[in-house]
């Protein structure tokens, strides 16, 4: 197709952009069939139950786990809704705005995390992992810095 080259594309560089998109969505999908079959979670809801587990005092203003999962407010809202009424994460007033909603994780979420977390770190060794050497890890790391915009720190490095 000409009009996808005259934006200045080789039909290499598309190729490699829709390989990234591929990948992604599959080790996506797999996640989630795993993360719903073995423990009825879907993979944006344990998505929401790490960002909270991590973060200090296992709560997050909701503006700011919205950003962390990539997820619209709304969006956010909706999950937080279902998850709440599973009593794996509860809604707190901001002391400092009162417009300001945090969420908390409860123990029960914490618990629910820790059943899944396992599942998880499995799928991502099993579909990316071992696919991969040292060698290869280091490079997808040093590309993967590279698209990075958001300034977001990184995990430790990974020794070869």
């Amino acid at each position: 197709m000409t009009l996808l080259r005259d934006e200045g594309l080789t039909v290499e560089e598309l190729a490699v952009w829709r390989m990234l998109q591929r990948v992604q969505v599959r080790i996506a999908r797999h996640l989630e069939t795993e993360l719903l079959l073995t423990h009825g979670l879907p993979l944006a809801s344990y998505e929401v139950l790490v960002q909270l587990a991590e973060a200090p005092d296992r709560r997050l203003r909701m503006n700011d786990l919205a950003g962390r999962v990539l997820l619209s407010r709304s969006g956010l809202t909706r999950l937080i809704d279902r998850l709440q009424r599973d009593g794996l994460v509860s809604r707190e007033a901001c002391p400092s705005d009162a417009r300001g909603l945090y969420a908390v994780l409860t123990d029960r979420g914490a618990d629910r995390l820790a059943e899944a977390n396992p599942t998880y770190l499995r799928g991502i060794k099993s579909q990316f992992l071992d696919l991969l050497d040292a060698a290869d890890l280091g490079q997808v790391r040093e590309m993967l810095a590279k698209l990075d915009l958001t300034g977001a720190p990184s995990a430790a490095p990974v020794d070869p």
